[in-house]
């Protein structure tokens, strides 16, 4: 009897290290779980605050209109009429672009002498000059699809000034073509910036020779979908 109880005894003892073997086994796995789960609460509540911050951040660039530039080319004051509205909801500094020398007024012409700068790369030196460009953190660019690509006077601005470390945002009117190229142009040019996205709308039609069309009902329709616009990109509320 003593032997037996004694061998039933050790079978009880061993079975019972096995059970808290198991416990702890699981202890750990749960603790590693909670830690686990810890740590992605922190990392989550981390981007959390950090995109409210940038979140706050485009909405507040607006608190301070000094800082927007809104440059603009317009041959047939569409994409003139995009800026203006643009600038009366945003405010900021309305700056016209102007070469010094301007295109032809003949439609034709003008047609030849922009396919051919585009094919050669020639870039028409500026008339209009920004001499504080390192004041403004927004830069607007307005222009008209000129061949499917940016016109060469915006490449020659981009060009010339270093907007590296500000938000530019594109606009665009055109002949109801699209914007072809030219919004990829600007991206590809503003280097270490960041590039918002853009706006376009259907203006004028040179080639048929209807010229500005922005106006009267055409605005309040264009007032509506910039201010959309603006607002999905934050920089109005």
């Amino acid at each position: 009897m003593i032997n037996q109880e004694s061998a039933s005894a050790r079978t009880y003892t061993k079975a019972e290290k096995e059970n808290s073997y198991k416990n702890k086994i699981l202890m750990k796995i749960l603790t590693s779980m909670i830690n686990l789960l810890l740590t992605l609460s922190v990392l989550f509540s981390a981007c959390s605050a950090s995109e409210m911050k940038d979140e706050n951040a485009q909405v507040n660039i607006v608190s301070d209109s000094s800082k927007i530039l809104i440059v603009y080319l317009s041959r047939t004051n569409n994409t003139k009429a995009i800026a203006e509205i643009i600038h009366q909801n945003t405010g900021g500094t309305l700056v016209p672009l102007e070469l010094e020398k301007p295109y032809p007024e003949n439609y034709q012409a003008i047609v030849q002498q922009v396919a051919n700068e585009n094919e050669t790369g020639f870039l028409p030196p500026l008339k209009t000059k920004v001499n504080n460009i390192r004041d403004y953190d927004v830069v607007f660019i307005g222009f008209p699809t000129w061949g499917m690509q940016l016109p060469p006077p915006i490449k020659s601005f981009l060009k010339q000034y270093n907007l590296s470390g500000k938000t530019v945002i594109p606009f665009n009117t055109n002949a109801g073509y699209g914007i072809g190229n030219s919004f990829d142009t600007v991206k590809e040019l503003c280097t270490n910036c960041k590039v918002s996205d853009g706006f376009t709308m259907q203006g004028g039609v040179e080639r048929d020779g209807v010229l500005f069309v922005i106006k009267d009902e055409k605005v309040n329709e264009a007032q509506s979908k910039v201010k959309q616009w603006l607002q999905n990109i934050r920089l109005i509320k």
